[in-house]
Order: C-alpha cells, then structure tokens, then sequence
C-alpha cells in the first residue's frame, strides 16, 4: 500500500544473493576481500537501549492521541486548507515512528539470532504499532470524502494539493476498505499475526547451519558455494542445502500455508479478484500489464533460457547439466576474488561516467559508514537497500564474498539507494517508489557496471565468459523470477482449496523450474525443498515479478540511452527524483516507452536473446 503508518517498517531481501569508511573484520576472511565495512546506525539512533529513542516513542504517543482527537471524525468535513495541516501532521508522525522502526528492522537485520536483538525489534513493533493505532483513521476517512469534494479541496489549497500523488494512492484502495473498527481490530493484531510468522521464518532461516567442507556455514555462504569453480564444492553444496531445508520443510509449510490462508482471508473481505490484483494495486500497475508480462516471459522459455542453458551444456561437455552447475563459472574463467575497493571503484566509475552526479551521490554511501558488507553468522541473507526515512539516508546490506556477482549486487543496490536519496527530495509521503519502477535504477546501475566491464574487454575468451555472466544475470531476474510468480500463484490458487502439503509444494516447485529452465537442467529430490528460503514469498507476496518488470523496462531504457545520450541522464535523474508523484506512463513518457504497449515487453526480451545470439556466433 502507499507510504503510511510506518510503512517503511519492514525490510525484505531484494537479492539472494574508503579508507575512511567504519570497518569490521569479515568472516569470510579480509586478508582476501580487504577491509569490509560495517553501517553505523547511529545516523538513525545512537543505541538500543539510549535516550533518544525513548524520547522520540514518548513524544509521539501523546502526539498521535492528540491528532486523533483532532481529527477523528471531521476529516470528511474540514477544508482544503486544514486537511493540508492534517496531512502535514500525519506525515510528521509517521516519519518519526518509520525512523524507529527502520533503527530496528536494521539492527535486526545485522543479527537476527541474538535473543536481545530480537526482543528489542517485537518490542519496537509493538510498541509503534500501538502507536500507530491512533491514526489508522484518518486514511480511512480520507476516502469517505467523495470524488467532487475531493477535487474541490484540492483546488482550495496549493498545500494540499502537494499531497495529490499521495492522496490518490490511498483513494485507490476505497473499493477495498473495510469498516473502521476492523481495520484497527487488524492493524492492531497484526504484531502476533502476519508479522510474527515473519519474524519466525527469519529466525528460522539465519539459525539454520549447513555443514559444508567441514564448516557449519550460514545460508548466504552456503548458496555461495554453488557458484565456487569446483564441481565436488558446488554438489557438496546443493544437497546440503536441500537436505537442510528438507528437515525443515514442514515448518516452512507451515508458515507458507498460513500466510497463503492469512490472504486469502483477507483478499475476501476486501473483494480483490484475484490474488496478485492487491499488489498490483499497490505496485500503480494494471493487471493487464503484469499477464501481458508474464505472458511474454513465459512464452519465451524455449528461446531465452531452454536455448542458453543448453549451450551452457555443452560449453560443459555435457548434454544436460546439474542444477547445481546452473550458475557455475564457465570453463576457462578463473573468477577471481575481486576485493572490495576494486569493486567499489568499478561499481562508481560506471555510474561516473554515465552521470557525474549518479557516481558522487554513490560515493556517498561508501565515504559514510552506510553499507553493511560482511557475512556474519545470524545476520539477513541476501542484500538490499533499506530507505528509512528522507530526514535520514539510506543503509545497504550486502554479503560481500569477491565473486563478480556480488559486484553486480552491489551495483544493483547502490542503484537502489542513490534512486532513495534523489526520491526523498519529495518528502515522506511522496517519495515512495512503486516496487515495478523501484527496480529501474538498481537494473539501469547494473547495467552501466556491465557495460564498463565488456567495452573494456578486448579478449575474446573474456569477453564471452562476460557476456555469458551477464545472460545469467538476466536470466536470474528476469525467467526466474516470472517462474517465481508462476509457483506463487499456483500456491494460492491451491491453498484456496486447502492446505498444501510439503510434498505438493515440492512438486508445483518442480514443475515450474522445469517449465522455466528447460530440459537441459537436470534435478534431483533435494531440489524439491529450495522453494522454502526464498524470503520475498513470505514477505511480500508476488512481489517477485517486479524484478523482471524492471530488468525489461531498462533493456528498452537503456537502448534509448544508446540511441540518443545526449539529454538522457538529465531525464533519467528526473525520473528518479519524482519518486512516488508520478506513474510509470508518466515516468516512461519522455523516453518514448510505453509498458502498456503489447510490444514493449518483447523489446526487453530482445536485449537478452541477443545476448544469446551473439554466444551462439562466437562457437
């Protein structure tokens, strides 16, 4: 839904997988990687435990009380001028308790397996979440006001009408809003209902230990592995991973049952069509465009990913590979470890060269003690870009082990963050990005790197063990994750007529990576389970296809960029700074792009098969 009541609460993975910077000592070994720097949250709050914090939840308890009182029951009443005021007010509230809860999801984040850690986030939860129960009101009265008096307040008042990208998303969901008393009744419970089983799974899967190489390694070092150069490490690695989750699945099950149920519940009362229809509401996205996407992915199996991993084969000597050899290094690439000053040199001279102001903004986290980059035993696998709130800066989790795809995760996360900082320029309420357009910067940040990387590359050999990267790159977001949406909504379609069974789930899983990679991947049992780690199912359901909406929308971006660069990055520096004020028609516009154009999605699609294409000239 649009920015409100601490939305800003919740942080999900986006990806599974300076000399002055605050460093800490890498578990994974710095004498290799070189010095990993840590964040430092005291930007946010100086500790756990301190002053501020305290002072900021009791300053804003009598202040949601009285905003409450204020307004509860007038806002459909009141003026243009001081509806403005209530807005200004709201959003004054709900930054503060969004900056609490960002301080908590991080130090959570950081270390998910300390008990005291853990206490202190549900305790954090609660605690804004009672807060917050004072202003769930005013959202929803907001959209008791009717369509003509709606616009006539917004033409009584510049101040408001400010707010009109904001206001419109929570017009939105009027069709979909249930009375006032449930609506707190479920905003209230929410801490031991959907929130809690989140908290379960994270719990869950940071506590996990996969007994790999004689080491009891974390579940980000050990899907690391299945990438290493050595074939015995990557199978060690994908049957210890599948035998682990294997002797968990029932609980996984669990928590993916009653979630899917939780849902499915909740999509009734509020009469959503369809299981996806709430996301896409929320994501500013019309249904036909997502089939239109995911109609174009799939059909599109047989000529993206069935044709490369059958090349990848026989690039292998083989007529079909093990899953575990999926994203393993090509023949001949001696993948070395990259240390983390090259990569942050590579990642900012990319975005330099592009735009001046893109490559200072990304220094700027890297100058400031604002990426987290070790792997460390209970901290969040995967990485992402936290923006906690514009009165701050955003943080960067990744877990840094040298590969060249963590350099891509990098540069895909920094894209996140400069695209964070550039939005937050339109305050809180307005600078919250829609999750299909959220993706742009990150893909567009990754693409730059990509690109400096293979204009530099004048070896053959090099070149296409680059290119062939980059095709699995894309394939990773694009195919896989249309093939996650795919089991998403084969789950839910299911769970609707009952619970599904950890067996059945194996087998929708299966099902669907067949269909999606091809007959030149070969599976074996373990493989079932793998279904059950992916955080963005639990999190966020079918958030997923939101990776492959921007992987294809910055193929087209960046052919115009290759066209015509001259005025581009200026345009494309707007498009990142409107944040959430504009849609993505408006957005697209000035670029001649068009996503509810039938064709568009084919012109993403395209970049990637002439990748493939131009691997399959050079055998």
């Amino acid at each position: 839904m649009s920015r409100g009541i601490a939305m800003r609460s919740s942080i999900l993975s986006d990806r599974l997988s300076m000399p002055d910077t605050a460093a800490a000592p890498s578990a994974a070994g710095d004498g290799d990687l070189g010095a990993l720097p840590a964040w430092d949250l005291r930007d946010l709050y100086p500790s756990m435990d301190g002053p501020e914090l305290k002072a900021d939840l009791d300053r804003m308890e009598p202040a949601s009380k009285a905003f409450h009182k204020a307004y509860a029951g007038r806002v459909a009443h009141v003026d243009g001028a001081e509806l403005a005021c209530a807005v200004a007010e709201y959003e004054r509230i709900d930054e503060v308790l969004s900056r609490v809860m960002s301080y908590a999801g991080l130090v959570y984040a950081a270390n998910q397996t300390d008990p005291v850690i853990g206490k202190f986030y549900q305790s954090m939860q609660e605690r804004v979440n009672g807060i917050s129960t004072h202003l769930v009101f005013f959202t929803l009265e907001l959209n008791h006001i009717g369509d003509d008096d709606f616009r006539a307040r917004l033409r009584e008042s510049a101040d408001l009408a400010r707010y009109a990208p904001w206001l419109n998303d929570v017009r939105l969901f009027r069709d979909h809003q249930l009375s006032d008393e449930m609506e707190r009744l479920l905003h209230e419970k929410n801490v031991v209902g959907r929130a809690a089983w989140n908290r379960l799974f994270d719990e869950t899967i940071a506590s996990l230990r996969f007994p790999i190489g004689g080491k009891d390694l974390t579940c980000a070092e050990a899907l690391n592995r299945l990438s290493d150069r050595a074939a015995p490490v990557r199978r060690e690695a994908a049957e210890v991973v599948g035998r682990v989750l294997g002797g968990n699945v029932r609980l996984f099950a669990l928590i993916t049952n009653t979630l899917a149920k939780d849902k499915e519940i909740d999509d009734k009362w509020r009469n959503y069509p369809r299981p996806v229809s709430s996301r896409n509401l929320s994501n500013r996205v019309e249904d036909s465009v997502v089939d239109a996407l995911a109609a174009a992915v799939k059909e599109s199996y047989p000529d993206l990913s069935h044709r490369y991993y059958r090349l990848k084969a026989t690039w292998f000597g083989q007529e079909q590979l093990d899953y575990w050899d999926r994203n393993a290094p090509l023949p001949g690439d001696a993948d070395r470890s990259i240390r983390w000053e090259e990569a942050r040199d590579l990642v900012l001279g990319a975005y330099r060269r592009f735009s001046p102001e893109l490559g200072d903004l990304g220094e700027r986290f890297f100058r400031n003690a604002w990426i987290d980059a070790p792997v460390r035993p209970g901290k969040a696998p995967g990485a992402f870009a936290h923006p906690t709130v514009p009165s701050a800066h955003p943080y960067l989790l990744v877990n840094y082990q040298g590969k060249t795809r963590d350099v891509m995760t990098l540069a895909h996360e920094l894209g996140h963050g400069v695209h964070q900082i550039l939005a937050g320029g339109q305050g809180h309420l307005l600078s919250d990005t829609p999750l299909t357009l959220a993706e742009t910067a990150s893909v567009f940040g990754e693409m730059l790197t990509f690109r400096a990387l293979l204009d530099g590359e004048t070896d053959p050999k090099r070149r296409r063990i680059m290119l062939a990267s980059k095709v699995e790159d894309m394939l990773n977001t694009v195919v896989r994750q249309i093939a996650f949406y795919d089991f998403e909504t084969r789950v839910h379609a299911e769970r609707a007529e009952g619970e599904v069974t950890a067996e059945r789930l194996g087998d929708i899983w299966m099902q669907v990576q067949t269909d999606s990679l091809g007959p030149a991947l070969r599976f074996d049992e373990g493989y079932r389970h793998y279904w059950a780690y992916i955080p963005h199912f639990i999190h966020s359901p079918f958030y997923v296809y939101a990776y492959a909406f921007g992987d294809c929308l910055v193929n087209s971006l960046y052919a115009v960029y290759q066209d015509a660069e001259e005025g581009f990055a200026r345009k494309y520096l707007a498009m990142l700074s409107a944040g959430g004020t504009l849609r993505h028609q408006e957005l697209l516009a000035p670029f001649g792009l068009n996503a509810a154009d039938p064709s568009f999605w084919g012109k993403g699609l395209a970049v990637i098969r002439g990748f493939i294409d131009e691997l399959e000239k050079a055998e």
